[in-house]
């Protein structure tokens, strides 16, 4: 019998209405701002009401190092929540909106796999409730401002060679990373350097998903500093008086988006800053009204546990004050034998030794996540191909990191095949064994910080960095911004700077190239290596493949 692919399952879901599904975690129907009948934001008056009620258990899910031979984070993350609802637990999940950039790129959409969806799938993956919109439009109203107020006569004294503050844009665009504006006359401004980041690169998404509430969302914004003047005073958003009309553009996007899986459970959908170039997790405040509401809230954060994983833990939970109580870290026997040495077309044939070989890469994830406090069970993510003696070997490397594996088979059987994992996980979290902390104080210092990381998650020898670099960290903490944690910019490829590195690399050195100040989101980012904040789009993009078909229906996005 022939699968059916992503999207054709996800076109024959039996979706309830949205307020059935907000019925289920007792969200009010006049709670829920409806975008049609299966996508809803919940309302801020009803967040407010729920301050007082005790938290639920907190589970992420993360994954081993990416190749194309894919793990299924997303999937397990939908499946694992289905699970949970299927044993009688009250759950929820919390993930983050797709990107275009990647759905138009290499990538394709994110909502899910198999029999592990969230749906509305087209609409999660297009425009959704428009909130990527919002958050492009509010960064880009503070780049006009910029240009505007030098324009005006530029009384605050800005240097347009110091100008930070780039411009985005949701889509994979190199043709956009360097420009010059303002080109065409008089009328048009001062001529400078500029270029784009894409959206989910933007500080506003950063502060977006990092923000308690409105009123914390505009501070920071207001703190965001966007450029210098001659004699290096900062310049930021409140000075320009851009950050309160910024806030008016998020008004309604920063309500938490709330829709549903395959088996009709809840997900919280909100936010999505990309792992790789910043920090990789859905919003703070959609995470905190699902804790509030579920007993068990499984949410994810992007690529690697190196990446993802160490940014949940080091910015999204040091700031926001939550506590996981487990980690879920996937992998697939596909996978590991890449990082065992196989090539894609070979992953077909049984390599035991290839499987055991790249379970280096998965003990090193554990061995870092477990760093952090956190128990941890590893989530195997089968496929039909994979053998009995290939998941025997990776049950074989666990064991002896004495960490449990689980086969799930989710993609192809839903909650079913998530019910082993989710009895294991209720297990870890209802433990209370979950001893969490970072992985650095505050008070360390910023180069410090990023050696922390680089020598003990990534295995560094060394990290180095231009004088022009550990002069501006020097400046940032003598100017107060020395308690910031970092988020790292490094390719989600491997645990070193360099991409064609796979399974476990060690004494590599990591050269920081570039460091920028997020003075509203509160951490510095360090750019490692060749990585690039505006992706460019592959030699065949999907988007080559998208399409109406004569119903009207899209194709190709799955």
């Amino acid at each position: 019998m022939t699968m059916k692919s992503d999207i054709e399952i996800a076109r024959t879901a039996n979706m309830l209405p949205i307020s059935e599904i907000g019925q289920r975690l007792d969200i009010p129907a006049d709670a829920l701002l409806q975008y049609g009948p299966h996508k809803a934001k919940v309302t801020y008056d009803f967040i407010d009401s729920l301050a007082e009620r005790p938290d639920g258990k907190l589970i992420l899910v993360t994954a081993i190092t990416p190749t194309p031979a894919g793990e299924g984070k997303t999937t397990t993350t939908v499946g694992l929540g289905d699970g949970l609802n299927r044993i009688g637990k009250r759950a929820a999940i919390c993930i983050r909106e797709p990107s275009l950039g990647p759905c138009f790129g290499m990538k394709g959409g994110a909502a899910g796999g198999g029999y592990a969806q969230v749906v509305p799938m087209e609409d999660i993956n297009l425009h959704f409730t428009g909130d990527f919109h919002a958050i492009g439009i509010a960064h880009n109203l503070l780049s006009a401002m910029i240009d505007n107020h030098i324009h005006w006569g530029n009384g605050l004294g800005i240097d347009s060679r110091r100008i930070a503050w780039r411009r985005v844009v949701d889509m994979n665009d190199r043709a956009l990373r360097s420009i010059v504006n303002s080109l065409g006359g008089v009328g048009n401004g001062y001529p400078r350097q500029d270029g784009f980041d894409i959206t989910v690169a933007s500080e506003i998404m950063a502060i977006f998903c990092l923000a308690e509430n409105l009123k914390d969302l505009t501070e920071r914004i207001g703190n965001i500093v966007v450029a210098q003047t001659r004699d290096r005073k900062p310049i930021r958003a409140r000075d320009l008086n851009a950050h309160e009309a910024m806030a008016v553009l998020l008004k309604d996007a920063f309500m938490p988006n709330l829709v549903q899986t395959l088996e009709n459970n809840p997900a919280f959908i909100h936010g999505g800053p990309f792992a790789n170039i910043a920090h990789g997790c859905n919003s703070v405040i959609a995470t905190r009204t699902a804790l509030k509401l579920a007993d068990y809230v499984v949410t994810e954060a992007g690529f690697g546990a190196d990446l993802g994983a160490e940014k949940f833990f080091d910015i999204k939970c040091r700031k926001a004050g939550l506590r996981p109580d487990a980690a879920v870290i996937v992998a697939t026997v596909r996978a590991l034998k890449m990082h065992g040495g196989v090539a894609k077309d070979d992953l077909g044939a049984e390599n035991v030794a290839a499987v055991t070989k790249g379970c280096a890469n998965l003990a090193r994830h554990v061995q870092n996540v477990k760093s952090f406090g956190v128990p941890t069970v590893v989530a195997i993510n089968r496929f039909v191909s994979d053998t009995d003696a290939e998941i025997e070997a990776i049950r074989t490397a666990t064991d002896e990191l004495g960490t449990p594996a689980i086969v799930a088979s989710h993609w192809a059987h839903g909650s079913a095949g998530a019910k082993e994992l989710a009895e294991q996980v209720v297990r870890l979290a209802d433990a209370g064994a979950s001893q969490f902390h970072p992985l650095y104080p505050d008070d360390m210092g910023l180069f410090q910080k990023m050696e922390t990381i680089a020598k003990q998650l990534y295995r560094a020898s060394e990290v180095t960095a231009p004088f022009s670099v550990r002069n501006q960290l020097k400046k940032w903490e003598a100017e107060g911004y020395g308690h910031f944690p970092i988020c790292m910019a490094k390719t989600q490829y491997s645990f070193s700077t360099d991409p064609k590195l796979k399974n476990a690399p060690d004494n590599h050195v990591v050269n920081v190239r570039e460091v920028r100040l997020s003075a509203g989101a509160e951490f510095v980012v360090a750019i490692t290596g060749d990585i690039m904040t505006m992706p460019g789009l592959p030699r065949v993009p999907a988007a080559e493949n998208i399409r109406l078909d004569e119903e009207g229906r899209i194709e190709g996005l799955f």
